[in-house]
């Protein structure tokens, strides 16, 4: 079992971060994964899958890079640089790839494949860093960016639901179940991996939390001279249901009753939401959100509360009794 040591101060100095990097190194994960662990996702390989494909068969370097770097039970680290606490632009968080030296790729290559030997064309170029950053681009600009405005709400809402679990439970809350084989062990001690590996401590420590829409997850961490000192970080895949299309089974009958996209909403709501989660979820625009939001509290269908510096929604029990009773008939 692999555990880090986390102390109280490094808890309370933790944070959820968005990194449009993270996302495109997720991205990039599942196109050499090449299965989709959703609908949603199902659709995107379909559409940049062959794309892929065909730009590692022009270039066999990159594709043995590649291979190297995610085929085995480590990611490379030059490949998955832990985020700023603030990060900049795609292309500041991608100079990060870009200025790791070729020794140093190497060696985190070496790493990734565990004992293996480094295929020949990887150990005499000298570019693999810029090979790497070339492919992240690629990544982003054809299979990410064009979706990074909806995929961005959906991260807030997923770090939103986060701090709404943490106000109400404890870091226990927050972090159980957010990637395989993590949750919180007490005393200090927070288990990452089910897999045996050393301890780390992280006393005064960055620990950063990062999410990502794909069904991928890693851990990563750095040393900087100080002041800067460590930052380690848990990159995790948002809620399932934020990851998917959007989309909700509405009963035929609800959907009579209320009109069906007032009745998404409902139905949606049966965890606490706020107007921004369900904007990403629905792909309605934040007036229509509004307005049904209203219709639906002013017939007390729907409560809301404060939590920090959102306002969350949820089904009152009238409401739980509407939605069972149309999904029971």
């Amino acid at each position: 079992m692999g555990w880090w040591e986390v102390s109280a101060d490094t808890l309370a100095g933790s944070r959820f971060v968005i990194s449009s990097l993270a996302e495109t190194i997720a991205a990039l994960k599942t196109l050499h994964r090449g299965s989709a662990a959703h609908p949603g996702e199902r659709v995107w390989l379909a559409r940049h899958g062959a794309a892929y494909r065909g730009r590692l068969a022009a270039d066999p370097v990159t594709a043995a890079l590649v291979r190297a770097a995610l085929g085995h039970r480590w990611n490379a680290t030059f490949l998955t640089p832990t985020p700023a606490v603030e990060p900049p632009s795609f292309t500041d968080e991608l100079a990060s790839v870009r200025a790791t030296s070729p020794a140093t790729a190497r060696a985190d290559l070496a790493v990734s494949l565990a004992g293996r030997p480094l295929p020949g064309p990887l150990r005499r170029a000298d570019d693999l860093p810029e090979r790497t950053a070339g492919l992240l681009e690629w990544v982003w600009q054809e299979a990410v960016l064009p979706y990074w405005p909806r995929h961005r709400r959906v991260l807030e809402a997923d770090v939103l639901t986060r701090s709404a679990q943490l106000s109400r439970g404890g870091w226990a809350a927050a972090l159980d179940g957010m990637r395989p084989g993590m949750r919180w062990l007490g005393a200090n001690r927070l288990q990452i991996t089910a897999d045996d590996h050393p301890p780390r401590e992280l006393a005064g420590a960055q620990l950063l939390f990062v999410p990502v829409t794909a069904r991928q997850s890693w851990v990563s961490w750095e040393v900087r001279p100080a002041p800067d000192g460590q930052r380690s970080a848990v990159v995790y895949p948002c809620s399932g249901v934020l990851a998917g299309t959007g989309g909700v089974a509405v009963p035929e009958a609800l959907g009579a009753l209320l009109g069906p996209a007032r009745a998404g909403v409902l139905v949606l709501l049966g965890t606490p939401k706020s107007t921004t989660q369900l904007v990403a979820l629905t792909g309605q625009g934040l007036g229509s959100v509004g307005r049904h939001l209203r219709v639906l509290f002013d017939a007390r269908l729907v409560g809301r509360r404060r939590v920090g510096r959102s306002v969350l929604y949820f089904r009152t029990g009238a409401g739980e009794g509407l939605v069972a009773a149309q999904c029971d008939g």
